[in-house]
């Protein structure tokens, strides 16, 4: 194709009509089904339309099924119980060097963090969802007590829905985020007899997820924030690289186990660095952990390269070369500002990184999504659309630069 095309990481921002009854289902509260089911199929396809006006070319569903990227799973998987925790540091977020440099900084921005979950489900006219309203210092986990066993009736659902709203659309392909293995946060094991054997039977139920996909016509995306962020979390807690590489090779090796007999071309694996709004000054480099992001059995890689942390690691393809057939996402708009980035600028930062791999192996894509579940959203709806927009008019941009004439715009 001649041109670059524009995508995103998937969360998109849910409608207060929507967030009225996943936070009951939050809270455990009988919900009217029949009106909770219209209610998603018109979030899907309203977020599908938006996303097309917008002039993204590959889009997902917005994760409109989902209360949570990583938490959605625990609805879909047997096994599982939930137990009340005292939270580290008394919050659901992980420790982390982080934390340690800014603590005042940090304690604002959890404060700033729970009045924005507040004010999410007071406009969804509901009280605070269960995961975030535990007594103070309180959270929840869940913890695996019996074997691991997918239930594919949610995934189906969603792929209906989706599938339904793309009709009629004009898209090049569309995609499904789901959560990779080493990101199922909050999960305890007291059933299996070790890290590994735990691991890789929640490969297992994963796979038939990825598959349900895939074998859907569309693309799966492996959401896997924490495969990044846990080398400072395990730092901050006085164990060593090498113990983070362990833990990290664990989970690569799960992950393909999950990924085995998928097309690479079907499958995106995107990292990120964590969405929240913090220093982000002890994240590990991208040379440091580029070839764990490769040895994932993908034909794409989506990764941040809009944010002031991370901009500058384009220049890491540089000294790695991409291998052969495989392509990137970069985040050329960013979800860590409200600034709605010049179409110029995302044109930049696309151009220069097709210098180094290949202009046919580029896409334009988002640092991460715009909601990091259905109760916290990193930047306002009107942001959002901006965003997007203005990342779709860069990819137009870039495209005429790098094929002139013959871009096909």
């Amino acid at each position: 194709m001649d041109r670059i095309l524009a995508t995103h990481t998937g969360s998109l921002i849910r409608p207060p009509e929507l967030l009225a009854f996943l936070a009951a289902k939050e809270r455990g509260q009988d919900v009217d089904e029949a009106a909770y089911q219209s209610a998603l199929k018109d979030a899907v396809n309203d977020v599908v339309r938006r996303q097309v006006e917008a002039g993204i070319d590959v889009p997902d569903d917005g994760e409109m099924g989902k209360a949570s990227w990583i938490t959605y799973l625990y609805e879909r998987v047997s096994g599982l119980e939930v137990r009340q925790i005292e939270l580290e540091g008394g919050t659901m977020y992980p420790p982390s060097r982080d934390r340690q440099a800014f603590p005042g900084a940090y304690a604002a921005m959890d404060a700033l963090e729970n009045a924005s979950v507040n004010e999410s489900n007071a406009a969804a006219s509901t009280d605070m969802p269960n995961e975030q309203a535990a007594a103070e210092g309180q959270g929840v986990a869940w913890v695996c007590t019996g074997p691991l066993t997918y239930d594919r009736a949610a995934i189906d659902r969603d792929i209906a829905n989706f599938k339904a709203a793309l009709e009629g659309q004009d898209v090049v392909d569309a995609f499904m985020p789901v959560v990779a293995p080493a990101s199922a946060y909050w999960l305890q094991n007291e059933h299996y007899a070790g890290e590994e054997e735990f691991m890789f039977a929640l490969a297992d139920a994963l796979r038939e997820e990825y598959h349900a996909i895939v074998d859907a016509g569309l693309l799966v995306q492996v959401d896997d924030a924490v495969m990044m962020h846990e080398a400072d979390t395990m730092m901050s807690r006085g164990q060593s690289w090498d113990d983070y590489r362990r833990w990290a090779d664990l989970r690569v090796r799960a992950l393909n186990h999950a990924l085995e007999g998928l097309p690479e071309d079907r499958v995106r694996y995107h990292v990120c660095w964590g969405s929240w709004h913090g220093p982000h000054a002890f994240d590990p480099e991208l040379k440091d952990v580029v070839d764990l992001i490769l040895a994932v059995n993908a034909g794409t890689y989506v990764m941040e390269q809009a944010n002031a942390r991370h901009e500058h690691e384009w220049r890491v393809w540089e000294e790695v070369p991409l291998p052969e057939g495989k392509k990137l996402i970069p985040g050329v708009v960013t979800h860590h500002t409200n600034v709605v980035e010049h179409p110029e600028l995302v044109a930049q930062r696309l151009v220069r990184l097709a210098g180094v791999v290949g202009r046919e192996n580029v896409l334009a894509g988002t640092d991460c999504g715009f909601a990091q579940g259905a109760f916290i959203e990193r930047v306002h709806p009107e942001i959002q659309w901006a965003k997007l927009e203005a990342l779709a008019e860069g990819a137009k941009l870039a495209s005429r630069q790098l094929w002139g004439a013959k871009a096909a715009v």
